[in-house]
């Protein structure tokens, strides 16, 4: 589809080692014994205030002197590369002009009882920015819980899942559903909670040195995918698995299907395609929206 329209990625959390992406709580990882919360790990959202000394004033000035000197060179410059960088121009303006999104990033220094309700935390910080840019009017927002190893429970699966990791994914998803409900846009906003796929039904020994507590490895067979918001009904359960939890017994679902609903959602209609730089059609859906969500 070209770089125009690639999404905007935020590193607010930071890397906690060399592999690492996504806010995981504390920088925990699976497989760094014992677990230490790196020097300079800090959350840490993009800065979108105008630099000291330029006001709106002197902004709206520069803007009108480039507009001048861009009317004397267009009829010389009408490369793509242009006008590919006079639309990432007018995306800066609007974000450094842009109140509203100014104060989405700001989430460290926000309502210090708003953030202990979502966890003084990268995964609280980073779903509060998430509803802030919801609330800014942002269509899409996607928020990695976790760098490379913070869920991969291949080993000490069971204490650390309920000592580290979903007492914080708890605390700031539940923050996150509350506060769209009490601003009224949970009706309108999908929020959908998944990984890249389940975990082995039977446990694992996998050996690592220095941990003996076993995991579960990784199983492409079933998972299951959390939804809320969006007209979905609370509480509804879709599709089942074996009694074991290693295949799918009712209602399957495959990863076309949730892009669908997403899609769906996003108010895509079903036809929808969209057209590469040799005329190309390329249709969005390629499932169907999961029926008894909504």
């Amino acid at each position: 589809m070209g770089p125009r329209w690639d999404p905007w990625v935020i590193k607010a959390a930071s890397d906690c080692a060399s592999q690492a992406y996504g806010a995981c709580p504390d920088c925990f990882r699976h497989d760094q014994l014992p677990h230490q919360h790196p020097a300079g790990a800090v959350f840490e959202a993009p800065n979108l205030a105008l630099p000291e000394g330029l006001g709106r004033k002197r902004l709206g000035g520069r803007l009108g002197m480039l507009a001048t000197i861009d009317t004397q060179r267009r009829g010389l410059e009408r490369l793509a590369e242009v006008e590919g960088l006079d639309h990432y121009r007018q995306q800066a303006v609007a974000l450094l002009a842009d109140k509203r999104t100014q104060r989405a990033f700001d989430v460290v220094r926000a309502d210090p009882r708003v953030q202990d309700r979502y966890g003084r935390n990268q995964f609280g910080w980073s779903l509060l920015m998430a509803r802030r840019l919801v609330e800014a009017g942002v269509n899409l927002v996607q928020v990695n819980l976790g760098n490379n190893e913070t869920w991969d429970t291949h080993q000490a699966a069971f204490p650390n899942l309920k000592d580290k990791l979903l007492p914080p994914a708890d605390r700031a998803v539940s923050a996150l559903l509350d506060d769209l409900g009490d601003s009224g846009l949970l009706d309108s906003t999908l929020v959908v909670m998944a990984g890249e796929f389940g975990r082995t039904p039977k446990i694992s020994t996998l050996a690592m040195p220095g941990v003996k507590l076993p995991g579960r490895d990784h199983w492409g067979a079933v998972q299951t995918v959390f939804f809320a918001g969006g007209g979905v009904q609370g509480g509804t359960v879709v599709g089942s698995s074996d009694r074991h939890g290693g295949f799918p017994a009712s209602s399957p679902q495959t990863p076309e299907n949730l892009a669908a609903t997403i899609y769906r959602a996003l108010g895509i209609p079903q036809t929808a395609a969209w057209h590469d730089p040799a005329g190309r059609p390329h249709y969005v859906y390629h499932g169907e929206p999961i029926a008894g969500l909504t």
